[in-house]
């Protein structure tokens, strides 16, 4: 009997949890369009004299490559295409849980999507973005609305996993080396998306 009453109150949570999800609002790229779901777009800052658009990164290791953004605004970077978390949503909303993934071949055969490493980067205790598809948590990321047209990006997947605890942080920039990482735990990087 106490079964039945737990079930009954995590399927009412997840029932109130979708009705509110189905009211976010769309993300709009610069040109005031709602972001679709397989289309590419660039990802670059909010703000201009603070980096260029996101790229991959090489780490130290063979074939180990980060999120990450270019030094400068006149680099090209790489787009993005975003998917959903939820099924046959093809508008990217606001605060609900999708898959960030670079359009990009490398000669690692590995797949460009962005994933939350396990491991803290030792010397700043901040939390790196990576590539890969683990099909978990890590993979999933959310879009957040800062002002008009002007978002920040968070690791936070609730909706993958509703009743999960999760440490959760917005994405910014982590300067290692010369190269710019994207990493939580940190200074927040608004951002626009242009459409390729």
């Amino acid at each position: 009997m106490k079964l039945i009453g737990t079930l009954s109150l995590i399927c009412l949570i997840m029932a109130m949890a979708a009705t509110a999800l189905g009211e976010n609002s769309p993300v709009l790229d610069t040109a005031g369009q709602p972001l679709q779901r397989g289309v590419d777009y660039y990802i670059k800052p909010a703000i201009t004299d603070n980096g260029g658009r996101f790229t991959l990164v090489d780490g130290n290791e063979w074939c180990e490559q980060y999120a990450g953004q270019e030094n400068d605004s006149s680099a090209e970077g790489f787009p993005v295409a975003f998917a959903p978390f939820a099924e046959g949503e093809d508008v990217v909303r606001e605060s609900r849980d999708l898959k960030i993934t670079f359009s990009a071949i490398t000669i690692c055969i590995r797949s460009t999507t962005w994933q939350l490493e396990s491991e803290k980067d030792p010397e700043s205790g901040r939390r790196l973005i990576g590539t890969g598809s683990s099909g978990e948590a890590g993979n999933y990321f959310r879009i957040n609305r800062q002002s008009e047209g002007i978002y920040s990006i968070q690791w936070c997947p609730t909706e993958f996993c509703p009743i999960c605890r999760f440490d959760c942080g917005s994405v910014g920039v982590l300067v290692k080396d010369g190269k710019r990482f994207l990493a939580l735990d940190g200074s927040v990087l608004p951002v626009v998306f242009e459409r390729a």
